[in-house]
């Protein structure tokens, strides 16, 4: 790779207007406050003064700030994890009902140190904040947990109102791009979710970018409709240090809207597709209101009946 091509100039369309005001301000203390992490803060999310400030969405990390694996695009520091925290659901919990959030996504570093990776404070996590936030919609973005299909079940119990899992890249980039992950792994943990809670809406994030082709991103669409994805979201891969990979190709706008039509002709229910777009971008906007209504309520019968 020459050295021109490792430093592409970003174009204007990824320039971000800050909305530093008093709610992302108080939220940033909180954070602090409660020894929470979040994702839009660790990765560097582009995005995090509109969904913090505008759109009342934030996604907590939880299980640490020290993941596991080493992926090559992301800036989430790596190495050997601390201890579970038992505490954290209640704290998460807490900190959505302060900040009055109308849509929580809980993701995690990935636990390839633990048996059950993660998912048991996965899922008492997602009750808890149902506990004390029923009708605040809560979406779960969890590693593969290494495909083991009960580490799935364990955290598709809690009944999130989206399952959503990254396939991150096309077929031919994954090892290149995703430390100990696996492409075909990822499909069949989203299938396998299907499968157990049919009604529970699933989707992915692919972030473009790093040389892929367009026939590879069609690829990737039909792969996570034959696996019965329901949502996509499409992104531009952004380098956050020199050491991680480097940008092959910024997409334009309208390359991204013509993605974004193609992805909708195949059969998706949503499609978030733009330069700025993470896998949580108005992650608020994909779930279906009815059945966080329906849940809401039966977790309500629930508490009545002692359940």
């Amino acid at each position: 790779m020459t050295k021109k091509e490792e430093h592409i100039r970003k174009p204007d369309w990824l320039k971000i207007k800050l909305n530093t005001n008093e709610s992302y301000t108080g939220l940033k203390k909180m954070m602090r406050e409660k020894k929470l992490h979040t994702v839009c803060e660790e990765a560097r999310c582009p995005n995090i003064h509109e969904c913090w400030a505008v759109r009342k969405t934030a996604t907590f990390m939880i299980l640490g700030d020290t993941c596991t694996r080493g992926c090559r695009f992301c800036a989430v520091k790596t190495g050997l994890p601390t201890e579970l925290d038992w505490d954290e659901p209640e704290r998460v919990a807490d900190s959505v009902e302060q900040m009055g959030l109308k849509h929580v996504v809980i993701t995690a570093v990935a636990r390839d140190d633990l048996k059950d990776g993660g998912s048991n404070v996965f899922a008492e996590t997602v009750r808890a904040v149902r506990r004390r936030n029923p009708l605040c919609t809560i979406e779960v973005l969890p590693s593969d947990m290494m495909g083991l299909e009960e580490n799935l079940k364990t955290l598709m119990e809690a009944r999130p109102n989206i399952l959503n899992h990254n396939i991150e890249t096309v077929r031919r980039l994954t090892k290149k791009v995703r430390a100990r992950a696996k492409y075909d792994r990822s499909l069949t943990f989203l299938r396998y979710s299907k499968e157990l809670h049919p009604d529970i809406p699933t989707k992915s994030s692919l972030m473009i970018g790093l040389g892929e082709t367009a026939e590879e991103i069609e690829e990737v669409m039909d792969d996570l409709r034959a696996n019965d994805v329901d949502i996509m979201t499409i992104g531009q891969y952004l380098q956050p240090t020199k050491k991680h990979l480097p940008v092959i190709k910024y997409y334009t706008p309208d390359e991204f809207a013509e993605f974004k039509e193609l992805a909708m002709s195949k059969g998706f229910k949503h499609c978030e597709a733009g330069p700025l777009v993470r896998s949580s971008y108005h992650a608020d906007e994909q779930v279906d209101k009815a059945q966080v209504w329906k849940e809401a309520a039966k977790y309500q019968n629930q508490t009545q009946l002692g359940g």
